[in-house]
């Protein structure tokens, strides 16, 4: 892919500004909802990641530091405090010993329904619009120029 050497537009900042305004949104209401289940947002994090494990990966320590972005001992240590409050176990793989599995246990998995439902209806409501934000970024920026401006709010509409 070859760098184009352009000036960044107003319309450029507004739409990454929006896009990364309803992301935070999202993220924040996930955070404020894991609290309001008992949870700290890292924990629901790590029993969502845990449950969302690619088919391709086991759930090992590694691969569950990995899909959270965090260090081996950070992993280490919030799976220990996972561990405390019965959300999760470990065990060895029964494939290779050597291996450790965090599993999450019933009462994990009935806290992390309650709020994935949550998550799920309220992406049904404000999904849309996200789409609409990511949609309007991966326009080219000549046909962001070029679309109309919708009538009641002036931003430009996504191509569809």
């Amino acid at each position: 892919m070859t760098r184009q050497s352009r000036t960044t537009s107003l319309a450029d900042y507004r739409a990454l500004a929006e896009f990364r305004f309803l992301i935070r949104r999202f993220l924040n209401d996930g955070e404020n909802a894991a609290r309001a289940a008992g949870l700290e947002p890292q924990q629901y994090l790590g029993l969502l990641t845990m449950c969302g494990m690619p088919p391709d990966k086991q759930a090992t320590i590694s691969n569950f530091a990995d899909r959270l972005q965090i260090r081996h001992h950070s992993a280490v240590e919030l799976i220990d405090r996972m561990e405390k409050r019965g959300l999760c176990r470990r065990e060895r793989s029964k494939i290779d010993r050597r291996h450790v599995l965090i599993r999450v246990t019933p009462r994990g998995e009935k806290l992390l329904n309650r709020l994935v439902q949550h998550r799920i209806a309220e992406l049904q409501v404000t999904g849309p619009q996200l789409a609409r934000a990511l949609a309007t970024l991966l326009v080219s920026p000549r046909q962001r120029r070029l679309q109309p401006a919708t009538p009641k709010t002036g931003k430009t509409r996504a191509a569809s």
